[in-house]
Order: structure tokens, then sequence, then C-alpha cells
């Protein structure tokens, strides 16, 4: 049996199949499509990830990955128009991005959007005005020492290596159940992506799932537990990120590798 509903400009349409995958999977999307004006980005895209898994969502540039996040993190843009998304058994395709973040959802988007004017630590409190806290200094400390030593000074004048420390600080600081990240090693330097990495594992041991996009396609497959690869807004490929690894006429195909 097939059910539809409207929501808040969205319509959702599951089967009775989809609607037992949504209860049973810790994070899930079904049938979503997403416009930029009239411009079809995501495209009938359907996923599911266990809790505490690290996911690598991967393809070319306009494959749609970005776009992919940001429909999930319930963006202005793209504009969702069909589909549902579930997080611990709570939708969010009914939500403003607001509301998505205070049910747990946290993106770290690929400019970081540092905030002018506020030191490290007026970033992290600023993070916390509204809703449940997440980690604390201490923890955000512990994961990134360098955010310690710089904790006084103005965020924007940090690295670019420290700031995305400091935009996946404050998306922890936040009770985080999903992180999003686009581009986290975007212009690092090799030893500045490794404190990324190490960082990444940490969050995932303490259960927090993760979706990563990331052009670097080789460095993210191994992080991750599973890989999707999207080619012009869609699904091409689900299965482990060793698969990737292994199949070189796939990486060839899908990811310029």
């Amino acid at each position: 049996m097939n059910t539809t509903t409207q929501t808040a400009g969205v319509n959702t349409q599951t089967t009775g199949t989809e609607s037992q995958a949504n209860k049973d999977a810790y994070f899930s999307v079904s049938n979503l499509k997403a416009y930029y004006g009239d411009s079809y980005i995501v495209q009938d895209i359907s996923f599911s990830i266990d809790e505490g898994q690290i996911v690598a969502l991967l393809g070319r540039n306009g494959a749609g990955k970005s776009s992919t996040l940001r429909a999930i993190a319930r963006a202005s843009e793209p504009e969702l128009r069909s589909g549902t998304i579930h997080l611990g058994g709570e939708s969010l395709h009914d939500k403003q991005d607001f509301e998505a973040a205070l049910a747990g959802v946290q993106l770290v988007p690929e400019d970081r959007r540092i905030i002018p004017g506020l030191t490290v630590e007026e970033n992290l409190d600023l993070a916390c005005i509204e809703g449940e806290t997440g980690w604390d200094y201490e923890r955000i400390y512990n994961l990134f020492p360098r955010l310690k030593e710089r904790r006084k000074q103005e965020g924007i004048t940090l690295s670019g290596g420290e700031q995305q420390m400091l935009a996946i600080g404050r998306a922890l600081a936040r009770n985080i159940k999903l992180l999003l990240l686009d581009e986290p090693y975007e212009g690092l330097a090799p030893v500045v992506r490794h404190d990324i990495e190490r960082a990444l594992l940490e969050v995932k041991n303490e259960g927090i799932t993760t979706i990563l996009v990331e052009q670097n396609a080789v460095a993210a497959l191994k992080l991750a537990d599973r890989a999707l690869i999207l080619d012009t807004g869609e699904i091409v490929f689900r299965g482990s990120a060793q698969e990737v690894l292994d199949d070189e006429q796939l990486r060839h195909d899908y990811l310029a590798i």
C-alpha cells in the first residue's frame, strides 16, 4: 500500500516496505527530490545508515553531493519537494533548518562560516545558545588541542586547518546525532588533514553518525565504512568503502581516479 501526505510543502510518498525501512534504520532518506528553481538537482535519492557509521558521499564536481547534504540539513536551498528523511525515528523532512539542528543534525559547510569578531570560545558559546548542549570545552580541546592554545584568538584569524577544527568543534558543542561534513580537507596540508581524520575517528567512537563529502576520494574511503557515489544527482553505487578502493574501473568511471 502506498501512503501519500503533504507536509510543509514537501510531498511525502512511501510504500509499506519503505516505511518499515525508515523505522528500522537509524538514519534514512527515501525518494529525496530537491530543486534549485527549475533545476532538478537531487534526483530520487534513497539510502540508509546505521548509527555510528561514517559514510563517504562521493562523485565528480556537480554530481549533487553538497546539495544532498544541504537537503538533509533542511537548508532553504535546494528546495526539498518530495521524499522523507528520518533520524533516530524522528522525521526531518517536515522541519526547517533550525529545527533539524535542534533535532541533532549539524552541517559543517565547505566555507566553515566562522563568525567574524568572535574568539574561538565565543564561536563555541554561540553554538550553544539554543537547544541542548553537547561536548564541553574540555572534550573539544582534547579533540583539537590547537583550539585550546588559540581559545582567545579571533576565529577568522586562524589558519584554514584550525578554522576547520573550530567548525567541527562548534558542531560538536550542540546535541549532535548526525554530522554532515562538506569538503573538510579542502586546502589543508597533509599533517592537518591527519589531525582531522584522527578527530573524526574519535567522533565515530562516540557513536556519532557522519556523512562525509570529499573530493579527495581515497582519503575519504580509507576513513569511511560505506560509500555512496552520485552521478548527475542520482546514486550509481552503494556498498562498502573497500569495494570502491578495490574497483579501479568504478573509480575511473565516476571519480576520475
